[in-house]
């Protein structure tokens, strides 16, 4: 039995599901075997549907990982896991509400020297929340509703997009709407922003365009999107950070200084991850083929890079790096390189448990080249368990 929504009960009992309503779908196939989304759960995952990562010493939970672990369990069929992690992302980090409220980022053990009253406890630690998960979170409730024929994800996906536009989003003099990272301390100064190409994978931002197309805005952030993310990689490497100035355009990050690191490396997984018929595919894979060639001629990727010069640092990337440009070299044409960074991966994984973070990564790249699941060109999820597991 699932358990209601609080916000979003009050929702449907005032009649607003009218625009809400999704086709009748056949009947759910058997899940397919997937082992890294089952040690996902088993490390990851607690009882009441957290996902932990461990490696902080707060052991935080971020709304990054619980909207990946929603998307991993549609991916997977696991609707029990889905209800779990839905229902404890709405109650601790949406104050009960994820209508009212978008998910706070990060919730963790709140030491005593920075609790309210002096003693440790656990709760949201920043308010503020996160446009690559909530992004994630409406465009993977939108799909859950339609691949499991669920009106209240598809109305409480509807209401979250709504949200984004209207708290997470600015009207960029030159770029057009433009997704903001969060609501609060990215307006830098009079015309001028702070901006993360990987917070913008093209799939999603055109899936939610497709299926929100009477609310303004969303054909707008689109087309800003693909700008962000190839306008702010000159030297195929792309940024953690950007700045855009409605003056001069895009410019470095002056806080990270343009480096290329760990929020970056999503933006070389999330092109590895279009659909051969996205009209933008090619555009986006020529953008980065100096990242492909450094990975060629070394290995592995690197760990950081400086993007105005496009100098890498001196250390590889870990196992999820690996996992997460596979996809992208195979995209390429580049097969042989692609199985390479996924035996790395493996054979990392094997030496040292992946954390959080590299195991997101390698469901992400692994389980896309695995065929456990592909994006259609309009951004539509295709989960094998619909379209047919893949032999093994």
């Amino acid at each position: 039995m699932w358990r209601a929504l609080p916000g979003l009960t009050r929702w449907l009992a005032a009649g607003a599901l009218a625009c809400a309503c999704v086709a009748a779908v056949p009947a759910q196939a058997a899940t397919c075997a997937w082992s890294d989304w089952d040690n996902f759960r088993r490390t990851l995952l607690s009882a009441d549907g957290r996902v932990i990562d461990a490696s902080t010493d707060d052991k935080v939970t971020v709304s990054e990982g619980q909207a990946y672990g929603l998307f991993f369990a549609l991916v997977a069929n696991d609707r029990a896991t889905f209800d779990k992690l839905l229902a404890w992302t709405e109650n601790n980090l949406a104050q009960g509400d994820l209508i009212a409220h978008l998910p706070a980022w990060i919730w963790g053990r709140i030491p005593a020297d920075k609790a309210k009253d002096g003693k440790e406890t656990w709760g949201v630690i920043d308010t503020n929340s996160a446009s690559d998960a909530d992004l994630w979170m409406a465009y993977t409730l939108l799909e859950a509703g339609r691949l499991w024929n669920e009106r209240r994800f598809t109305a409480l996906g509807t209401l979250m997009a709504r949200r984004i536009v209207r708290e997470e989003t600015a009207s960029m003099r030159g770029l057009g709407r433009t997704v903001l990272p969060g609501p609060v301390g990215f307006a830098l100064a009079d015309g001028r922003w702070r901006v993360n190409p990987s917070y913008v994978p093209l799939q999603v931002m055109r899936r939610l365009a497709r299926l929100m197309p009477d609310e303004p805005g969303w054909d707008q952030l689109a087309a800003s999107s693909l700008r962000v993310i190839v306008e702010t990689a000159p030297r195929g490497f792309s940024p953690d950070w950007a700045e855009y100035d409605s003056s001069r355009g895009f410019l470095p990050d002056s806080a990270t200084r343009a480096e290329s690191a760990y929020n970056a490396i999503r933006v070389y997984l999330w092109a590895g991850l279009l659909a051969a018929d996205d009209p933008q595919r090619a555009r986006v894979l020529q953008q980065f083929v100096p990242l492909a060639d450094y990975v060629a001629a070394n290995g592995h990727p690197p760990e950081r890079v400086d993007t105005q010069t496009g100098q890498p640092g001196p250390n590889a990337g870990n196992a999820g790096f690996s996992a997460a440009v596979a996809p992208y070299l195979a995209a390429l044409g580049r097969a042989d390189q692609a199985r390479a960074q996924v035996r790395r991966t493996r054979e990392l994984a094997a030496r040292e448990p992946l954390g959080y973070y590299s195991q997101a990564l390698a469901l992400f790249g692994l389980g896309y080249l695995d065929g456990l699941y592909r994006f259609a060109g309009d951004g539509a999820l295709l989960p094998a368990w619909k379209t047919g597991c893949p032999a093994r």
